[in-house]
């Protein structure tokens, strides 16, 4: 739809775009108000519709699944940019010759369409991981860590154990910031990896 040329496309654009260029904080503060027991917008809409409240970053089963809500928010906005790159640089005489054989919606999104896109999904599934694991801002202004410890992830363990007032144990905290950046590592090092490799075939 955003590749298509239909009045107010620049507006469309500009709102799926928005979230991508507000800070984790600000992200973590709307979410949060907008999962509030009570006065929250989530708990209101459930309300209208007859439901109970739900405390969704109060609940050890559920806090995790809000933090991952409000971390797609901005991160949708981000594989948009990438999608929209790849459908400018998807093959036209690929698309027309599917046309001729009969492909249309489904078919022609599957089989034509979204193997040309394969690098831009690669690149977006690499720095959402990459992302995810050193996501410390939104975490910190939504549950702290908790409830119980459910929502901690390494970067918010590292921060924990070396500079909280809980810690101030720096050697296990820079352990800690060693083994992140190793599986930080092993990502790029691969996302580097296929580059090379798909920039090689290429060649041939």
């Amino acid at each position: 739809f955003l590749n298509q040329n239909v009045v107010g496309i620049r507006l469309y654009k500009s709102m799926f775009f928005f979230p991508f260029v507000i800070s984790q904080v600000v992200v973590g503060l709307v979410f949060s108000w907008f999962y509030l027991p009570r006065e929250g917008l989530l708990n209101a809409i459930l309300a209208f519709f007859g439901f109970e409240p739900v405390n969704i970053l109060g609940n050890p089963g559920t806090a995790t699944y809000g933090i991952i809500v409000a971390g797609l928010w901005p991160q949708t906005a981000y594989c948009m940019i990438l999608y929209l790159t790849g459908l400018n640089a998807v093959d036209p005489e690929q698309i027309e010759a599917g046309r001729l054989d009969g492909a249309k919606g489904v078919r022609m999104l599957w089989h034509i369409i979204l193997p040309q896109l394969k690098p831009a999904t690669f690149i977006a599934f690499v720095v959402t991981i990459i992302g995810a694991l050193r996501s410390f801002d939104m975490i910190s202004v939504m549950t702290n860590g908790g409830p119980f410890g459910s929502t901690r992830v390494l970067s918010f363990y590292m921060f924990e154990k070396a500079l909280s007032e809980y810690g101030f144990r720096m050697g296990y905290g820079s352990a800690i910031a060693v083994v992140l950046f190793l599986i930080m590592l092993v990502f790029i090092g691969y996302f580097l990896w296929s580059m090379y490799r798909d920039e090689h075939v290429s060649r041939r």
